[in-house]
């Protein structure tokens, strides 16, 4: 590859990721693409969890904004409140450009896993809880039947 070649490579590589990285979404592209409602967007975006940009009246969400989404909605399907997706949020947004900040974040992110391992735990005993009683009520229709 000669000189110019990787150059113009270089800068057609530099602008597809400088417009990956620009690319918006509206808020029917995004419901459409999570399968959700255009009114869960907004539930979410009153609550602080995601922040469109305004062009008049249309949302704009950046690549952030969807990647929030995500998280968000990984989230509830685990169960998670919306205070809990908050928090875990909160821990993308910390500038990591300081000790002070990085140690801050550091200290956050052990007490998550802490707290999701306990979480863990718990889901594993009720489980586990679940599966017993199941056999319980399947012994017992069986004694049922026989009679």
């Amino acid at each position: 590859m000669t000189r110019m070649e990787h150059n113009n490579h270089t800068d057609c590589a530099s602008e597809h990721n400088a417009t990956e990285a620009d690319r918006t979404y509206s808020i029917g592209q995004l419901a459409e693409e999570f399968q959700i409602t255009t009114r869960a967007i907004r539930f979410y975006e009153s609550r602080g969890l995601i922040q469109p940009q305004r062009e008049g009246t249309n949302r704009i969400y950046s690549r952030r904004d969807r990647g929030r989404l995500a998280i968000i909605l990984r989230g509830k399907n685990l169960g998670f409140t919306l205070e809990d997706i908050a928090a875990y949020l909160e821990l993308y947004s910390v500038d990591r450009s300081q000790r002070t900040q990085t140690e801050m974040l550091l200290d956050k992110v052990e007490a998550a896993i802490a707290d999701l391992n306990r979480k863990k735990a718990d889901l594993a005993r009720t489980l586990n809880d679940l599966k017993v009683l199941r056999a319980e009520c399947t012994a017992f229709l069986k004694t049922v039947d026989k009679t």
